[in-house]
């Protein structure tokens, strides 16, 4: 794994540098122990970024989109240089182990130039002898992006680059426990934009506050959980700003019992267990048919005992971490509460003492009104529920105030779609899981979220329509009846 070269860490305002007075301390989760200290901006900060983006965009939403593309496809070439730097600061602040590291680095700089694939169109609704009626999407503003921990650069670039892209200009702010290699990538990419184009911030729980309350935002994309998302609505909200939520889930599979479970198990493990759990579509709740229940249910324990959990940094290891404390001892509390209630938990190997770890844990067909079902854990324990009946897997299924994603698993595809259609999800999946594309728009329902990230979709977020009515006859001539403004 290659060394983290950078050892002192900036904000990036209007273009360069900002340093800050105070500083906040950034922790190793596989140690606990503080390894870095970033930057922690103040209301005055804020302002400086706003205030530098709001000039920007003046000049920045008329320069033509090819040249955004540009921008963007260079900074993406920059951060592919320094792939290996950025990945083993990722493994020191996010935990993840350093090849999946890399693969969300290099992820990210993929998804960036995937964007630029994609263009704004201008619809025509009507053409006309006498008119033609054109509906364009302009951008917006100045954009607060707001991103989580679990997927830190990833989830920054699904907000820089439609944003940018668009012709928005930005001011994000990473988490306050992953915000090392965010920052580290706006200093390396910031003379790919124009000054005041691409700010990036950094602060603890009393800035996102003040950025969703702040009268100089256009728009608001966050991604994070349904209790601070609708926080965010809610400040939003007296503004009428526009907002775009990715909020929690508590995503169901459904397996059926025509699979072959040797060619499954594996795919439904890793589909709950990818980045130590902490994935907001990863599979929460596993719905296996009772023919089948045992032979999956014993197959995935043997996967979590092999399975290697340890520091992200020691070669071997597939899986982190929990990130941060207050999510490790929320899990922990889950796991007290399903032992508390007589639960059976079947574990994976050990884990560290040090650091967050928590083993691999599967519960063995607990009711599904315990907590360790109806609650979105965010970490390594994975509900295993037995079914008979493919309506009342539907209705179980669906009887959750989240509707993220979901999957099903059948030998048989036509009745696995059928099922999928049934599903209250913005997502399903079919004998797959984790899966996205820059081109597939990823929508929550009910309280997983409000409006739409990638695609084409997801890019007109980032605008607004205006629409043009242009006259084909010269001034003066009286326009046609039918259709005048009521």
């Amino acid at each position: 794994m290659a060394n983290v070269a950078a050892t002192s860490f900036t904000m990036t305002i209007d273009g360069a540098a900002a340093p800050t007075a105070a500083s906040l301390p950034v922790r190793n989760p596989a140690t606990g122990e503080v390894f870095a200290e970033a930057p922690d901006a103040t209301a005055d900060d804020l302002d400086r970024a706003v205030a530098a983006a709001t000039r920007a965009f003046a000049t920045w939403k008329n320069v033509p989109i090819a040249e955004r593309k540009a921008a963007l496809i260079s900074a993406a070439g920059i951060i592919e240089a320094h792939a290996d730097e950025l990945a083993a600061l990722f493994v020191k602040e996010q935990g993840r182990p350093y090849p999946g590291a890399k693969g969300e680095v290099l992820g990210g700089a993929m998804w960036m130039k995937a964007t630029t694939m994609l263009d704004i169109p201008i619809d025509v609704t009507e053409e006309t002898d006498t008119r033609r009626i054109e509906v364009h999407h302009v951008p917006l503003g100045v954009v607060c992006g707001i991103v989580p921990w679990n997927f830190p650069v990833l989830l920054a670039v699904w907000k820089i680059a439609p944003a940018i892209m668009a012709g928005n200009t930005l001011v994000l702010k990473p988490s306050p426990f992953t915000p090392l290699t965010t920052l580290r990538i706006a200093e390396l990419i910031r003379d790919c934009f124009p000054a005041g184009v691409l700010n990036v911030i950094a602060g603890g729980d009393a800035l996102g506050p003040l950025m969703t309350a702040h009268k100089g935002f256009a728009k608001i994309s966050f991604t994070g959980s349904t209790a601070t998302g609708r926080r965010v609505m809610e400040s939003a909200a007296k503004d009428l700003k526009r907002i775009t939520l990715e909020l929690g889930g508590n995503d169901a599979a459904i397996v059926l019992p025509d699979v072959d479970v040797d060619t499954v198990a594996e795919q439904l493990f890793e589909g709950a267990f990818h980045n130590t759990a902490q994935v907001c579509v990863a599979t929460k709740r596993l719905f296996i048919h009772a023919d089948i229940y045992d032979q999956v249910r014993d197959r995935l324990h043997e996967l979590a005992k092999a399975t290697p959990v340890g520091d992200g940094a020691e070669q071997g290891n597939r899986y982190g971490p929990i990130q941060n404390e207050a999510q490790y001892r929320r899990v922990l509390g889950l796991l007290d509460d399903a032992r508390a209630n007589g639960l059976t938990l079947l574990e994976g190997g050990d884990v560290p003492q040090r650091g967050y770890f928590v083993p691999l844990t599967l519960v063995d067909n607990p009711p599904d009104d315990s907590r360790v079902v109806v609650e979105e854990a965010f970490g390594p324990v994975l509900p295993l529920l037995k079914w008979t009946d493919v309506d009342d897997v539907v209705a179980r299924a669906n009887d959750t105030e989240y509707g993220l994603a979901g999957a099903v698993w059948s030998a048989n595809i036509e009745k696995a779609t059928e099922i999928a259609h049934r599903l209250d999800t913005g997502t399903v999946w079919i004998n797959q899981n984790l899966q996205s594309t820059p081109f597939t728009p990823l929508a929550g329902a009910k309280q997983s979220g409000f409006g739409q990230e990638n695609g084409l979709a997801g890019l007109l977020e980032f605008t607004r329509p205006k629409s043009i009515f242009i006259p084909k006859q010269p001034a003066g001539t009286a326009p046609e009846a039918a259709g005048a403004a009521s």
